[in-house]
């Protein structure tokens, strides 16, 4: 009985590999333009200001209807419907670029794309929360996100290829972009969604869902995880947008194809490792990987605030791969484990509330410090910040408070 309950087929059951594709296929289309946007957006004249603003109130809307959604779900005992409006919205910002070039409407575009991700994501990550026992989480989340991983390793690797022969046709891949994202939404009909008996008296019970029910939920949440999120969102409030990496590369002297190549390489990595790292973490415990994970990133950053050397590039975005693959899995996993099973998208979604509103402050606020001071100080400046998390972290460890 042990050995079957041990089993990979139990463990990665039917609806975690379904979604996991979905994944695949959205985040190919999304990732086949990300490496683009700041290299499209240069090219049509933007700023990097422009850029961190746009980014930051992209991730801002897709916090707040994360935190609005989740309660949705949670309250209706429903999951599949946010998934597949979610991931629709997503593939129909896709080709939107392709049409017209107007600051307005790249905000809508982007907009409409971080709104489906913020209506699916509490529903989906409850989704796979449901399908896995407590001391299998990070193993499932873990793979979910190397499956994840994977479109950014196609969609770039296509973007790549197509860019290089027909240099500068961004409009073109912008519509191409469609096709996985229509794959993702075919996808979504497969996944069978259990049925929840007992949903119609809990419903009685629950709050209504508000556009800032990541506030509400605030209050009424446990104490591990409040002290958990404190930490968190200390470091999203100066983790900005991965453009801005990008942005360093190209100011390094890098051409296109080489930065979208880094970057490649830098999601095989992840790809690779958020599995392995998921499993490790269920066995040494998600706190030890996370921390390591933060560690790993200061180092990179500062590794940013020097560096101009193509070979060094690729080192720190390996180590880059490192430390996206022991954190952004781990932390679902992580607040999964602390709050009750009935609030699970809520409580995702709430710390996604938060930390979206860190994002729009950190993307807009690197924006500004690299108009102003360049790139050096704002990598500086969020590596030294991480250091105090890991502190902080390491503090609630040596004192005995649980929040693992």
């Amino acid at each position: 009985m042990q050995l079957q309950t041990n089993a990979p087929r139990k463990i990665i059951t039917r609806t975690v590999w379904i979604l996991s594709l979905v994944s695949l296929f959205t985040d190919m289309a999304s990732e086949m333009l990300y490496p683009v946007m700041p290299l499209f957006l240069k090219h049509i004249g933007y700023t990097a200001l422009f850029i961190g603003v746009l980014e930051g109130i992209a991730e801002s809307v897709a916090g707040f209807s994360k935190s609005y959604f989740g309660k949705l779900s949670d309250n209706s005992g429903k999951r599949l419907p946010f998934v597949q409006l979610g991931y629709s919205l997503s593939a129909i910002s896709k080709p939107m670029l392709a049409f017209f070039i107007y600051p307005w409407w790249i905000f809508l575009s982007r907009t409409i794309d971080r709104l489906g991700k913020g209506i699916r994501t509490g529903a989906r990550d409850a989704l796979l929360s449901d399908e896995c026992a407590k001391e299998n989480k990070a193993r499932v989340f873990g793979f979910h996100r190397s499956m994840d991983t994977l479109g950014a390793v196609f969609g770039p690797a296509f973007a790549l290829v197509y860019l290089y022969f027909n240099p500068d046709d961004y409009k073109t891949l912008f519509l191409i972009a469609f096709l996985p994202g229509l794959l993702a939404i075919i996808a979504t009909l497969l996944i069978k969604e259990k049925k929840k008996p007992d949903v119609t008296v809990a419903q009685e019970k629950r709050p209504t869902a508000k556009v800032f029910a990541f506030a509400s939920y605030w209050k009424h949440s446990p104490a591990p995880y409040k002290k958990l999120v404190t930490g968190l969102l200390l470091f999203a409030l100066f983790n900005s947008s991965d453009v801005f990496l990008l942005l360093k590369m190209k100011e390094s002297g890098l051409n296109d194809t080489a930065v979208i190549g880094v970057y490649i390489f830098y999601n095989l990595v992840f790809a690779l490792l958020a599995y392995p790292i998921g499993i490790l973490a269920d066995r040494i415990g998600l706190k030890k990987i996370f921390i390591t994970g933060l560690f790993v990133f200061s180092i990179v950053y500062t590794g940013f605030a020097f560096n101009k050397s193509m070979p060094v590039f690729f080192l720190l975005f390996f180590l880059y791969g490192v430390y996206a693959a022991a954190t952004e899995g781990i932390s679902k996993a992580w607040i999964s484990n602390m709050v009750d099973k009935k609030d699970t998208a809520t409580a995702i979604g709430t710390y996604s509330g938060f930390q979206s509103i860190c994002a729009f402050i950190a993307s807009s606020l690197c924006g500004l410090l690299w108009f102003n001071f360049g790139s050096m100080i704002t990598f500086l400046i969020t590596a030294g910040v991480t250091l105090m998390v890991i502190m902080y972290l390491a503090f609630f460890k040596r004192t005995n408070v649980s929040i693992s």
